[in-house]
């Protein structure tokens, strides 16, 4: 039985407009006065469903109170850098919504890494519910995907050791640059009550391919296997 639910869209923006709509309507329908848990992703389809939440947000009179926005991965660069996966996030979503700063938790990408990996598991762990194995839960994360099949900031060819690290968000030296990043666990992943992967990119098919067949080694394909159910939207025609 297949572990994850495969929706294909004819180009990047249908895809941004769907998968942001969807999420607009999953945020507003979360409980009066609970809180939401989000986190989100970088990349250039992060830009435009940014944008398109943005305007989901805009058209129903709302800036999604209740959400708070956490990252699956970050940069080792300061927030302003055009590398910041927060600043994708600040220009085309946070910001134009006016996001208040008390529901921002941004991984500090301009500490040292192992600070800004425990600082970011704090934020987390402070407003998560935990699972039976300690791990925090969130309600929606949204990754994307690479040309290698990696998720966040988890990449390929990790020792098992490493790769079943029980923190929360962990330091890693990526395989493309920049090399230094803060990711969050494939235990977290597993652990969210909603995973959304975005596949979108010329060059990627084989990638997501490889990752949706069974025993896949790929970093997504490790994500699906630990999980019950994960939502895979994509242009890619596999």
């Amino acid at each position: 039985m297949n572990r994850f639910q495969l929706a294909e869209f004819s180009s990047d923006a249908s895809l941004a407009t769907a998968a942001a709509a969807d999420c607009a309507q999953l945020l507003l329908s979360a409980p009066v006065n609970g809180k939401f848990l989000l986190a989100l992703s970088g990349g250039r389809i992060a830009r435009r469903f940014c944008a398109e939440l943005t305007k989901a947000g805009r058209r129903r009179g709302t800036n999604f109170p209740g959400t708070h926005f956490f990252w699956a991965d970050e940069r080792c660069v300061p927030p302003t850098d055009a590398e910041s996966n927060f600043r994708i996030a600040q220009t085309a979503l946070l910001g134009p919504l006016g996001i208040e700063s008390d529901r921002i938790h941004r991984i500090p990408g301009e500490s040292q890494p192992s600070e800004a990996a425990s600082s970011a598991a704090e934020a987390l762990s402070r407003l998560a519910p935990h699972s039976a194995f300690g791990q925090p839960i969130l309600d929606l994360i949204l990754l994307g995907m690479g040309e290698d099949g990696h998720v966040a900031s988890l990449f390929p060819g990790e020792p098992d050791e490493i790769a079943a690290s029980p923190e929360a968000y962990r330091p890693v030296i990526a395989s493309k640059p920049p090399p230094n990043r803060i990711t969050m666990s494939y235990g977290v992943l597993g652990a969210a009550r909603e995973v959304w992967v975005l596949a979108s990119g010329s060059g990627k098919e084989a990638a997501l391919r490889q990752s949706l067949g069974s025993r896949a080694a790929t970093p997504l394909g490790r994500v699906l296997a630990a999980r019950s159910m994960t939502r895979i939207l994509t242009d890619l025609r596999v």
